[in-house]
């Protein structure tokens, strides 16, 4: 099958991690992937939420532009308004990056990642895990230069990518005009050993076996091995 933009059934959309984006954030990355846009920002509050009782917190915000899409979508405008979509995808951004992280390490400290989606053109909450990980890493090294932390507290690299069926095939990196019409649709976010951190499958046009899943597992290692190298070549010796 021949995807639109001429790409193989495993590769990836051309990918690319702008540190220092905004000029006041303590760390920040627009990641670009394909036609899809996010800016990541990370901010720090010396204060953490009443749950946490030792260490530190990391959190996520996430929205998309009223134009990010094909069509103006209604604009976010305060936490107790956002769509369930944007709840959900957020909660999995903070759940994502605090598992790279020793939380130990942080005592006192918040931080938080906005994802502001600019343009959607699929894989958006999985390219906010990824510019999102770029981001919180520089605001570590922000902190450390500051005095504020000992060490960078990062276990392990972090991203994420989607893998779909689309006509009966498995292919790498959905855009939206493949995931608009994939009957298999699957977001994996992995750690620096390929182990799964968060795994989401749906069969949209169809159920979709545990062979299928494998295939699409495959998939998916590949393309955050090949993303966590692109982190890698942005952050340097930072982590």
């Amino acid at each position: 099958m021949e995807r639109i933009d001429g790409r193989k059934l495993n590769e990836l959309r051309p990918v690319r991690l702008q540190t220092g984006f905004t000029k006041f954030a303590e760390g920040s990355c627009l990641i670009t992937c394909g036609d899809t846009m996010v800016l990541c920002n990370a901010s720090v509050e010396e204060k953490v939420p009443g749950h946490v009782t030792s260490g530190g917190w990391i959190t996520a915000e996430y929205s998309m532009l009223p134009r990010a899409n094909r069509e103006r979508s209604r604009r976010d405008v305060s936490k107790l308004k956002l769509s369930p979509r944007s709840a959900e995808i957020q909660r999995l951004i903070g759940r994502s990056l605090r598992s790279a992280v020793d939380l130990s390490k942080l005592e006192g400290i918040s931080i938080t990642l906005d994802c502001d989606v600019l343009q959607g053109d699929g894989g958006t909450r999985t390219a906010s895990v990824t510019g999102g990980f770029v981001a919180l890493v520089l605001c570590f090294r922000k902190l450390l230069e500051e005095g504020k932390i000992a060490e960078i507290p990062v276990r392990t690299f972090v991203s994420g990518v989607s893998a779909g069926i689309v006509n009966g095939v498995p292919m790498l990196d959905l855009q939206y005009y493949e995931d608009s019409r994939a009957d298999v649709d699957l977001n994996c976010v992995m750690d620096g050993n390929g182990g799964i951190i968060e795994l989401q499958g749906t069969g949209e046009g169809r159920p979709f076996t545990l062979e299928e899943q494998q295939r699409l597992l495959e998939l998916c290692g590949h393309g955050n091995k090949l993303l966590q190298s692109r982190q890698r070549e942005v952050l340097g010796e930072l982590v």
